[in-house]
This record gives C-alpha cells, sequence and structure tokens, in this order.
C-alpha cells in the first residue's frame, strides 16, 4: 500500500499526520518505509530523531526529489510492504509525480476559508492523476481544529467538497493537542506516547481506520 499525505498549502500539519499514520502502519503490518519528498526534510528529520530514542519500532527513512519519483516508489514499494510519502505542502513535482502511483491520498486542511480555496486545485490535480492512476483515492482531512467544541468551522468543509467530486472528506477531526508537538519532539506518534493522551490516540485510530480500512 502506498499512502501520500500531501497539498498545495503548507502550515496544515501534513507531516504531523503523515508520521502518525505511518507510525500506526507500521503496528498494523510491521514493514514500512517513510519516504520524504519535501525539501524542508521535516519527516526525515522526525525519522532521525526516532532512531535517537531507540523506539520499539524503527522506520526506514530516505529522501526522494524530482519526476523520477514514481519509478523509485514502485521499486520501494517491492521491497516494503506499505510506503508513506510526505509530500510537504506545495504544488510540485514531487507531489504530481507521487499521484501516479499512490493509492490512498490524504491531504490535510486546516478549516479556514484560505485552506479550503485550495481544494479546488488539488481536486483538478487529482482527476488529472487518475487519468494515469485509477485507483488513486483522494482524502481531506481537517487537521489542527479547535478544541472547542462550540467551534464548528469544520462542519462547514463538508459543503463546500461538495463541488468537488474526486475529495472525500474524513469524519475524523484531528484537534490542535499539545501531545501532538510533544510526540514529534520525540520521533514518536501520539499513539505511543507515555502517560497516553487518550484523545489524540483515539484521533489517529479513528483516522487511520477511514483512511486504510474506510
Amino acid at each position: 500500500m502506498i499512502l501520500l499525505v500531501g497539498g498545495e498549502k503548507g502550515g496544515t500539519g501534513k507531516t504531523t499526520i503523515a508520521t502518525n499514520l505511518a507510525v500506526r502502519r507500521l503496528q498494523a503490518s510491521g514493514d514500512l518505509l517513510l519516504v520524504d519528498t519535501d525539501k524542508q526534510g521535516s519527516a526525515s528529520a522526525w525519522a532521525a530523531i526516532r532512531d535517537g530514542h531507540e523506539p520499539s519500532q524503527r522506520i526506514t527513512s530516505v529522501q526522494k526529489f524530482g519526476n523520477t519519483i514514481p519509478k523509485e516508489v514502485i521499486e520501494l514499494s517491492k521491497r516494503f510492504k506499505d510506503v508513506v510519502i510526505d509530500a510537504g505542502g506545495r504544488d510540485s513535482i514531487e507531489l504530481r509525480a507521487a499521484m501516479t502511483v499512490a493509492d490512498l491520498l490524504v491531504i490535510p486542511t486546516q478549516a479556514s476559508q484560505f485552506d479550503v480555496w485550495t481544494l479546488g486545485t488539488i481536486n483538478d490535480l487529482v482527476l488529472q492523476a487518475q487519468a494515469l492512476n485509477p485507483k488513486l483515492k483522494a482524502f481531506v482531512a481537517v487537521n489542527r481544529a479547535s478544541t472547542n467544541p462550540s467551534v464548528t468551522e469544520a462542519d462547514e468543509i463538508q459543503e463546500l467538497l461538495e463541488d468537488f467530486e474526486q475529495l472525500s472528506l474524513c469524519e475524523t477531526i484531528i484537534r490542535d493537542r499539545i501531545a501532538y508537538r510533544k510526540a514529534a519532539k520525540s520521533g514518536l506518534s501520539v499513539v505511543e506516547l507515555q502517560p497516553a493522551d487518550d484523545k489524540a490516540t483515539n484521533e489517529i485510530n479513528a483516522l487511520y481506520e477511514e483512511v486504510f480500512h474506510g
């Protein structure tokens, strides 16, 4: 299975989603490669920190750039059960190339009008990629949403997405919790944190089930 996490807008927490889903998938399959195609290298830095903390399950990480990504990822997928690609937050050669080989695409977005406006471009990119890769399924995941239950701006995205036929909105909403930042500092997922943050753990488990088994 090849999971791609990316989008057009930066600052939406794509690496947070990619690394947390990578750990959760590793727990399930036992064999996973993390591919960092973002030149900022956040996912690679996270993996290096993880190695230093000697976790129970190590994650192999590589960096790949350019339009050779499809061929390289296909070859790597023959050696690993699962591949998770962090493509960063911009419309790049790497994002477009990875879309042509991925099984699943998760597009993290914040519940703001500025973020939602970029989904039209992503919808068009997905449509183009599906011409070459019909199996590609694309999900929009609301990330960094307010923990205040009275704030319902995330609910408004569903109506806006009705115009984008290639994108499915995940029911799971990832809230802006300290646990995600704490986990990242140690190269961990929130599902590995001790003491555990049950709310964050439940969010990642629910998102994992939606994306991989929904």
